[in-house]
């Protein structure tokens, strides 16, 4: 009979994705002939490059189709590796790469090898949506850091001293950042450095977002202040948002040895190998040409600018100028408590629901990321669509009273 079977006690500690929630609430309506503008979706507008989509069909023609190595083929891990010492010159050999199926998976398979219970990581907060919940089916604790708005989201010294204890494993970095689109500042990562070494941490450095940055000066990385944390950082990156590969699902992970070893053990009784025709189409993306990630950030600039001045036109409404990635994570606390047809505005998922039932715009409540004041919109999407969705945004906020 029905609800016989019972869930595994994780199960208490975790929620779906809510932008994946969002996002396929808003794809029903449309299905159902809504006129939806969808803000929520975290990835790019852009069709994958044709060489790269030209590589994946190769692979299939050629019958490219079966297992492949539980890391990776080894001509990607080399191509990575080519890649980072080209570009940062870093140097790491095959061996300190995980090919992985999807960034995520690689964050999924770095938490089990490196956490349980008893040890506390620390994630700034506002925090990308899926930090939480790994660190929880790790079986360790999340200790969030409080990042402020009016400090452009940067980390501090005072917060991270704060909430750092004799527990503390680990922290995770990603800029810039998914929501705020914010980048930590070369003090921040300094600080992170020496409390790093005194204590033993392992810093998790999410980079997914590393190619699209707007400031002329060279991202700030934690490898480049302090190189002797090569031994104590994990690098999770991957072609998802880089090259428009989101569906391909392909991540990768650099660290020390042991700890990729580790973590290939993990997949290799989870998912083994990622896709094979997703690898050799990642293949021609790392190791071909180079100006895609630069054109899509041109694409994204004129929008950013036009949808930050939009939303901060607007009475009550600040917002941080996103220095890269491609969100906006304006502050609507200014509108909680207000009501429409009776129903208050309690928090960020009471105005998400209301732009998107009133408004047909899908966007992400705030609160999935830890910073309930806020809503998260994507600006990867047309700028057509981003003038109709300020138009419809602040047709909105004026009827709520």
């Amino acid at each position: 009979m029905e609800g016989q079977i019972s869930l595994a006690d994780r199960m208490k500690l975790i929620k779906p994705s809510p932008t994946l929630a969002v996002n396929a609430k808003a794809k029903a309506m449309k299905a159902a002939g809504a006129d939806i503008l969808n803000f929520s979706v975290g990835e790019p507008d852009f069709d994958t490059p044709a060489h790269v989509c030209a590589a994946g069909k190769k692979a299939i023609d050629e019958g490219f189709t079966r297992y492949t190595a539980v890391p990776g083929i080894p001509e990607l891990r080399e191509a990575i590796v080519a890649r980072y010492a080209a570009d940062r010159g870093w140097h790491y050999e095959a061996d300190q790469v995980q090919v992985s199926c999807g960034g995520k998976h690689g964050l999924y398979n770095m938490a089990q090898a490196l956490f349980g219970p008893g040890d506390e990581v620390l994630i700034p907060t506002p925090y990308w949506v899926s930090y939480p919940p790994i660190v929880l089916l790790a079986g360790a604790t999340p200790v969030f850091v409080p990042l402020d708005e009016n400090e452009n989201f940067d980390l501090t010294a005072e917060n991270l001293s704060r909430c750092a204890t004799d527990r503390t494993r680990g922290i995770i970095l990603n800029s810039p950042s998914n929501p705020t689109g914010s980048i930590f500042s070369v003090k921040a990562l300094e600080k992170v450095a020496q409390m790093a070494l005194e204590r033993g941490w392992v810093v998790i450095s999410d980079d997914i977002y590393d190619t699209i940055v707007y400031e002329e000066v060279q991202l700030p990385h934690i490898l480049d202040i302090e190189p002797k944390m090569k031994d104590q950082t994990i690098i999770l990156n991957g072609v998802s948002k880089s090259f428009a590969m989101t569906g391909w699902r392909i991540g990768y992970s650099l660290g020390p040895k042991q700890v990729i070893a580790a973590m290939n053990k993990i997949q290799s009784q989870s998912t083994s190998n990622p896709a094979s025709i997703s690898q050799k189409a990642a293949l021609a993306a790392v190791a071909g040409p180079q100006d895609f990630p630069g054109m899509m950030k041109q694409s994204f600039l004129p929008r950013r600018e036009f949808i930050v001045g939009q939303l901060t036109s607007i009475e009550g409404i600040s917002c941080v100028n996103p220095s890269g990635a491609f969100y906006v994570f304006p502050n609507f606390s200014a509108y909680y408590g207000k009501k429409f047809n009776g129903k208050v505005i309690a928090g960020s998922v009471e105005m998400s629901e209301y732009l998107l039932e009133e408004s047909f715009m899908a966007t992400v409540p705030g609160a999935a990321f830890g910073a309930d004041e806020f809503v998260r919109f994507s600006f990867a999407t047309s700028m057509t669509a981003i003038e109709e969705g300020m138009r419809r945004l602040k047709e909105a906020l004026g009827k709520l009273v």
